[in-house]
């Protein structure tokens, strides 16, 4: 027969219970588990620890009589050998099965049931909501969009435009260039909102002469090789920082938003400081439309511009205000370490700048609890849309909706500050909020058709939905504000379409602003008159006429004489009079 030392029979016990070990301490926490959510009495406190330590033991098991009995043999081996042998430390159950069991120990409450009302938070602004400008000073719109585009900021920008035409005619360009000056600059910049106005096939079709199609207005303005040369040329960096920057490509240091960064950084700061959004914000992607290969053009199906760069834009709810704004430039390594969405709200809220009591509405891309809880801790609420396989997010919980629910049905879990809603319209609506009571008595009307007639039916609607159709559009609504005189045409760098976009963001801004301290201009009236004062001319005077703009007088009444048809009734122009009589004065002096 076999001999074993004290040692080796040790090590054959411990092999032989160390499943069994394993799987009765996870059967331990799942008890732990069960007693702490029968005892709770509201899920938002955790009273796991009280609770278990109230209730009394359950009685020893087999298995853990067994683990006592390992842990005597140790000791025993231990005074015999003089060694120290440590037990094996059990493994603890998952923390993703510990939150699963917990949700399914969850059950979904109605309508019926009463929701505790949120902490809510006091709304303290850091400064007074509104336009930062004396509503007693009158404002033109050329004031207002200077805020955006200041001298400073375009004496930079013909800086770098000089400087990039210089490069290029070093290279051999053919075409003859003369450095551009701030008042040209803005006249350039008119000329573009008049384009995005006056639409035509063609960007040449606005210095078309001799045509009853004719655009007189942009000669007058600028030359079309002029325009064309600006054009080619505008540039927001300086071409000695765009070299350096290319050197670095493939490596972290590399900047992909080089090119644009210096005009973008004064956008963004001139929105903050011209205007300090009201209580109710909305985080939402935009798209610039651009298929140009660079790394960072998107593709979003859902979107009406499908391809294009990705903004993730901040903005006031109640009026389309773009109160910040950042371009996505593919993956980066997020400094948070929780994603990509929750990276482009958090960068977005500066607390330091907007204040507290603040609420956020944002889509399903963005919502996790994970972001929710911690907004909330930084004192700001928010509210959105979420999926369902979101991590933390309640799955598999008692009396759920289902396909054939009722339609207006309501299901609600509070969590803390979190409330997940879920109610039934024509499809399962799912949003999670901290700032809003799961039901508080509000209805919606929808067309529903019963007996082959159509008829308006209220239903029951979850608080949290209400608020959030009512807020979430406000980064639709700038996107709507911009596209009705957007300056976005074809284009061969794709950096003059982030420019483009600039001053979109620029005009609609300055159109919002004006509104809200004056209210006296429409939208078109208001970028009529910003294009007259950024060309220098006046809305009142008409352009100077040339020679191609004669057109003769209507035909005259009809007559009876055939000598008479073509003469009878009619006036002679001024110009071919003007014309005979010159011809005929020359020929007297021949």
């Amino acid at each position: 027969m076999a001999r074993f030392s004290g040692k080796d029979a040790l090590q054959m016990i411990l092999d032989s219970e160390e499943e069994f070990t394993f799987s009765s301490e996870e059967d331990c926490n799942s008890d732990d588990e069960r007693v702490h959510f029968q005892e709770r009495i509201d899920p938002a406190e955790d009273t796991c620890s009280e609770n278990v330590s109230s209730s009394p033991s359950p009685a020893p098991r087999r298995g853990a009589r067994r683990c006592r009995s390992v842990l005597s043999a140790i000791e025993n081996h231990t005074e015999c050998d003089n060694e120290h042998v440590q037990a094996p430390v059990p493994k603890r159950a998952k923390s993703n099965k510990q939150a699963s069991n917990r949700q399914s120990t969850l059950a979904w409450k109605t309508e019926t049931d009463v929701d505790m009302v949120p902490q809510t938070v006091r709304f303290r602004p850091a400064r007074e909501t509104g336009p930062q400008l004396s509503p007693v000073d009158s404002h033109s719109p050329m004031s207002l969009f200077k805020q955006f585009f200041s001298e400073s900021a375009v004496s930079t920008l013909c800086h770098n435009t000089n400087a990039q035409a210089a490069k290029a005619t070093a290279k051999g360009s053919k075409y003859k260039w003369t450095d551009v000056s701030i008042s040209e600059m803005y006249r350039y910049i008119g000329l573009l909102f008049y384009m995005a106005m006056v639409k035509v096939s063609s960007i040449s079709d606005y210095w078309r002469q001799s045509s009853v199609f004719s655009v007189p207005f942009p000669a007058t303005v600028m030359s079309r090789d002029r325009y064309r040369i600006i054009s080619w040329n505008v540039h927001m960096s300086h071409p000695d920082a765009d070299m350096d920057n290319d050197r670095k490509r493939g490596t972290p240091e590399h900047d992909r938003l080089c090119r644009v960064k210096p005009l973008m950084d004064t956008i963004r700061q001139a929105c903050k400081s011209i205007y300090h959004p009201k209580r109710n914000l909305a985080v939402d992607e935009r798209m610039v439309a651009c298929k140009a290969h660079t790394g960072m053009t998107q593709y979003m199906k859902a979107k009406p511009t499908r391809w294009g760069f990705k903004l993730f834009v901040l903005a006031d709810s109640s009026n389309g205000y773009t109160v910040d704004f950042s371009v996505y430039t593919g993956k980066n390594n997020f400094p948070t370490g929780h994603g990509l969405s929750y990276d482009a709200v958090t960068s977005l809220l500066d607390h330091t700048f907007l204040g507290s009591g603040y609420h956020v509405y944002m889509d399903n891309f963005y919502t996790s609890p994970k972001l929710l809880k911690d907004l909330f801790a930084m004192k700001f609420g928010a509210c959105g849309t979420y999926r369902d396989n979101r991590k933390d997010c309640p799955r598999n919980a008692a009396n759920s909706l289902s396909k054939k629910s009722a339609r207006g049905s309501i299901r609600w879990i509070r969590d803390g500050p979190l409330v997940f809603v879920k109610w039934m319209d024509t499809r399962e609506v799912s949003v999670c909020s901290t700032i809003h009571p799961a039901y508080t008595g509000n209805t919606a009307q929808r067309r529903v058709k019963t007996q082959d007639t159509w008829r308006t039916k209220t239903f029951p609607c979850p608080a949290p939905v209400t608020e959030y159709n009512k807020h979430m559009g406000g980064v639709d609504l700038s996107d709507q504000l911009i596209q009705y005189y957007t300056t976005q045409h074809k284009t061969m760098k794709w950096y003059r379409k982030i420019f483009l976009h600039f001053l979109d963001i620029a005009s609609t801004n300055s159109f919002i602003v004006h509104k809200e301290l004056h209210g006296n201009l429409s939208h078109k009236e208001f970028m009529e008159q910003l294009i007259t004062e950024l060309c220098g001319v006046s809305q009142k005077t008409a352009p100077k006429r040339t020679n191609s703009d004669h057109v003769p007088v209507p035909g005259a009444e009809l007559t009876s004489d055939d000598r008479d048809v073509a003469t009878v009734g009619r006036r002679s122009c001024v110009h071919c009079k003007a014309v005979r009589d010159v011809c005929a004065l020359l020929t007297t002096f021949h």
